[in-house]
């Protein structure tokens, strides 16, 4: 009797471990929910769900979400996009935002929208309700010089065709910003861009700049225009500059040039007078030669000594007379 009692107790034991098991691993609620919404899954699927290592909740209720909405999806299009790495959810939340939009959106679009990387439901609602972009100040110069700054509001609607593939909001506002330095650049002056700040967004939206982006330029929009630097005075400032640095490098050129001939003159004139002295030093030796040879005789030199005496009292005379004339001057 004992032995009867506990394979009793063993058996429902086993019972409860395998009915716990089984629900754990089959979703029993969810397929319960699923048919009470008409949305037909078998057991065997999410079992199937199960072993491919797919939660069927992430499958079963954005299935049961679309078939309340009216879409045509099936559980093997929700898995193979689960089991790519994509966020079902978001996919079935689009394409019921696009079907209440009217706009025409295939599961295999959204789905390769939404494994591209962008978010596909926020394009959808961008597609109902454009988005405004709004760019940093812009700074371009007129032809007069001045430095014109501008900021923008760019209206932008997405481009569902042109999701996967297209360039993105940095690609506008780069765009947006080229257009603004050009047509500000093209300006004779910069009052007519501060008197038609339109004329601005009417030339940018005529470039076409949407081309290649996911989205559509729907209208750019001048927020603000500011002056800034006089450019052309500073650059003309700074050209002058360096045209006064450039004259005073030649000018100082020239002036080493007249410092090394000037150094060269007195060299030479060092030179000359070496040589002078040279010449009168050989006086003396040629005197004595004459002497020696007879040319000339002691008279001769006794008359050549008084009249270079008779010359050097002459000098000091005339000195002495000039110092004391320069002196009454004074």
């Amino acid at each position: 009797m004992e032995a009867s009692a506990i394979l009793i107790i063993g058996l429902v034991i086993l019972g409860f471990i395998v009915l716990g098991v089984f629900f754990t691993f089959v979703p029993i609620a969810l397929w319960i929910s699923a048919l009470a919404a008409g949305v037909r899954v078998s057991i065997f699927t999410l079992i199937g769900m199960r072993l491919r290592r797919v939660i069927p909740s992430r499958v079963v209720n954005p299935l049961i979400k679309a078939h309340k909405a009216g879409l045509d999806v099936t559980t093997n299009q929700l898995e193979s996009h689960y089991l790519a790495g994509g966020n079902v959810d978001r996919v079935v939340n689009a394409l019921i935002a696009a079907e209440r939009a009217n706009i025409e959106l295939t599961f295999e679009r959204c789905a390769a929208i939404d494994l591209a990387g962008r978010d596909v439901l926020e394009a959808v609602q961008m597609s109902v309700n454009p988005k405004v972009i709004e760019t940093p100040f812009i700074a371009g110069v007129a032809m007069d010089g001045i430095e014109v700054k501008a900021k923008a509001r760019i209206t932008v609607r997405a481009n569902i065709e042109r999701l996967v593939g297209g360039a993105g909001e940095d690609t506008i506002i780069a765009r947006v910003g080229e257009g603004i330095v050009s047509t500000i650049g093209s300006s004779d002056n910069h009052k007519k861009v501060l008197e038609n700040p339109d004329l601005i967004s009417q030339t940018v939206l005529g470039k076409g700049l949407d081309s290649g982006t996911a989205f559509e330029i729907l209208s750019i929009d001048i927020a603000d225009v500011d002056i800034g630097k006089n450019i052309g005075a500073e650059l003309q400032t700074e050209q002058a500059e360096a045209d006064k640095k450039i004259a005073q490098a030649k000018a100082e050129e020239r002036r080493a040039m007249a410092v090394a001939q000037e150094q060269e003159m007195l060299a030479r004139v060092q030179e000359m007078k070496a040589k002078v002295v040279e010449a009168e030093a050989k006086v003396p030796l040629a005197m004595a030669e004459a002497l020696r040879s007879g040319n000339i005789g002691v008279m001769d030199y006794m008359n050549i000594k008084n009249i270079s005496a008779d010359t050097d009292m002459r000098d000091s005379i005339g000195k002495s007379n000039q110092d004391q004339n320069d002196n009454n001057d004074y």
